[in-house]
């Protein structure tokens, strides 16, 4: 059993002007996000990091049918966030 990861992209500015795109990931606590991936050189606007970000974010998926999966043990149990019906 498979279920999608819960990724992020976001835009950072670390100094005015320069926009850097990030993927985090939803850790083992729902509360917990963790760092995947960064670019390594910064964008001029806005707009253009965020659409590297997402870029970079489609390429996780492999499929673009399922987005990006991770394997997951327990199919009866309920993912973290999500009530059960």
């Amino acid at each position: 059993m498979s279920r999608i990861r819960r990724i992020s992209v976001h835009v950072d500015e670390p100094d005015p002007g320069h926009f850097y795109w990030v993927l985090i990931e939803e850790g083992d606590d729902a509360s917990q996000w963790v760092e995947l991936q960064a670019a390594e050189e910064g964008y001029d606007m806005w707009i253009d990091a965020l659409q590297a970000g997402t870029q970079a974010l489609e390429r996780l998926a492999g499929d673009e049918r399922s987005g990006p999966r991770i394997e997951h043990d327990d199919e009866d149990g309920n993912p973290v966030g999500i009530p059960l019906r």
